[in-house]
């Protein structure tokens, strides 16, 4: 039992007074309306007995004080032993809410623990990323039931036709500028932190995309594309050097990404992917920087495919290249311009899907066996832009995709995607054909596309989300 303070004893005696007077002026006011309705005779024979219950009354008068007393004077002081009683009737909220953070916590370091696989060597990044350098053998991929104990596959067989093209080599990424570099025989791969999964709607959901992540025959309600795309026949990669900018993402779980798709299947529940670009998204990284992705699904987004090596699924071959690390440096309005070139084909010989970087620097391979349609070949190509409009305010986000200004103002000022080719049924890469251009919303984000000798097909596209044609 806590012990009362002066001013907190004073104030429970004044509260203990006041009920004391109340119930003395209830019981007076009683006796006022009994007497009001009696008759004369029963006035007479209560006249008689005043004396005696003006004496009983009083004595009662002074016992009340009495025996209420040590009754409220017991309640004020112990108000947290009755506290304690309803408390194991009924459990507390913010229990059961610490309860299910501390669940969530453990989940997700258990997860980690499957994620984070033991390094050899860790270099520190500039922007605070942590890369670890793991055995080619022992990376994420390799947990899968049908990968397990394998090793990375011998090299594809590359497409005809390639030339070198982009306009860097491998030291395009932030942690590079450490000086530090993998040992032979490893991989550098992002280190994933409790920071980072606890932005995430559940641990299930953590590096997967939202389920309408690609362009389909209709508008969908939050993810707004500009793209150019290619359908109606067989093909079996695609290539495309992307402009990299840093576009501003206003809302902690929308994102801006300029991409490659490669696509095969319906738009129903059976959609194979493989997609690979840049993206800047707070949710999933934690900052603002460009970096460079890659994705992969066959049940459209559902529970299938993850970002980068999230889960089982690519495989990485390249020791310099960290999927999901920062890029630097990006393109400026009115300044400098900087772009990468990314081929996607399938490898002839083994049917696996293999991704190459800049000038003929291979990344790694998506196995054939994660797919379903997309084990014998693609049928749409799609290149451009993605953003989430979530209208968390009630008006349209004001997220800019590509370099936040619209397809009309041009090199320098607008982002592009040039050199756009497709991959046959020969393995040789091919200028693209019908190639068609389309934006969800172009009030919003746009898209314009052209031919000429120097950058092959191309478009511009993006814009700055809401203005005052796009609310």
């Amino acid at each position: 039992m806590r012990e009362l303070g002066t001013l907190e004893f004073t104030s429970h005696w004044r509260l203990f007074a006041w009920m004391s007077k109340s119930m003395e002026l209830d019981c007076r006011r009683s006796q006022q309306t009994r007497s009001l309705s009696q008759c004369p005779q029963e006035q007479e024979t209560n006249r008689r007995r005043k004396s005696t219950s003006d004496m009983a009354s009083s004595s009662i008068s002074s016992i009340i004080p009495i025996v209420l007393f040590p009754l409220v004077l017991s309640c004020l002081i112990c108000p947290a032993r009755s506290s304690e009683s309803d408390g194991s009737s009924r459990p507390d909220n913010q229990t059961l809410l610490a309860g299910r953070e501390l669940q969530k916590l453990r989940k997700i370091r258990e997860h980690l623990k499957k994620m984070n696989k033991d390094a050899v060597k860790t270099i520190q990044s500039l922007d605070g990323d942590l890369i670890d350098c793991v055995p080619a053998d022992q990376q994420p991929t390799f947990d899968h039931p049908q990968l397990r104990g394998q090793k990375p596959m011998e090299l594809p067989e590359r497409p005809k036709g390639h030339e070198e093209g982009g306009m860097i080599e491998t030291s395009f990424q932030l942690w590079h500028l450490s000086g530090e570099e993998c040992p032979e025989g490893t991989i550098p791969i992002r280190r994933i932190r409790e920071e980072d999964m606890l932005r995430a709607s559940s641990v299930r959901r953590f590096g997967r995309k939202g389920i309408r992540s690609v362009r389909r025959d209709f508008t969908s309600s939050d993810h707004e594309h500009a793209v150019g795309y290619v359908s109606g026949d067989q093909y079996y990669g695609a290539k495309a050097s992307i402009n990299v900018w840093a576009p501003k993402v206003t809302k902690p779980y929308e994102f801006s990404l300029s991409q490659v798709w490669v696509i095969s299947g319906s738009f129903g529940n059976d959609l194979n992917t493989i997609e690979a670009g840049w993206q800047v998204s707070p949710e999933l990284y934690g900052d603002s920087h460009p970096r460079f992705f890659t994705y992969w699904t066959t049940d459209a987004y559902q529970t299938t495919g993850c970002y980068n090596l999230l889960c089982s699924g690519f495989i990485q071959t390249n020791s310099r290249i960290a999927i999901g690390a920062a890029i630097s440096p990006t393109s400026s309005y009115k300044g400098g311009q900087f772009d990468i070139s990314l081929l996607i084909w399938k490898d002839p010989k083994h049917g696996n899907w293999w991704l190459q970087f800049g000038s003929g620097i291979l990344v790694g391979y998506w196995p054939s066996l994660l797919f379903t349609h997309l084990r014998d070949h693609a049928t749409m190509l799609q290149f451009g832009g993605e953003t989430v409009n979530s209208r968390q305010d009630g008006f349209h986000t004001s997220t800019q995709m590509g370099s936040g200004h619209f397809s009309g103002e041009g090199f320098g000022r607008a982002s592009y995607f040039r050199n756009l080719q497709a991959v046959d049924w020969d393995n040789s890469l091919v200028p693209l054909s019908n190639l068609k251009v389309l934006a969800d919303r172009p009030n919003c984000y746009d898209i314009q596309g052209g031919i000429n000798n120097v950058w092959g097909n191309y478009f511009y596209y993006g814009g700055p989300g809401r203005n005052v044609r796009c609310p």
